[in-house]
């Protein structure tokens, strides 16, 4: 799948615990990044600087939907399920 025109839900959905350009200690679940454009690309998509966790993803059907709205929801609520404070949450459930 290529990256759809317009997105930015993953500039955008979920924590970046790696320092960004503009952001030096990341930025938090739900806040845009600082080099996300108007038209919500990356101003630093080819640029050495961008993060490797940014360059590392990949758009796929799972994670991306059909449209913005979709991605943002799903990436939403994986953040959501993995976050730090829900796993000790399972942890202490389950011991």
């Amino acid at each position: 799948m290529q990256c759809r025109s317009g997105c930015g839900a993953c500039c955008t959905s979920p924590s970046i615990s790696s320092p960004i350009p503009g952001m030096p200690n990341g930025k938090a679940a739900g806040e845009p990044c600082i080099q996300l454009l108007d038209d919500y690309r990356c101003a630093i998509f080819n640029d050495p600087s961008r993060p490797k966790v940014c360059s590392d993803f990949t758009a796929e059907n799972y994670i991306c939907g059909n449209s913005r709205e979709e991605a943002i929801n799903i990436l939403s609520l994986l953040e959501n399920n993995t976050s730090p404070k829900d796993i000790d949450s399972l942890k202490r459930k389950h011991q």
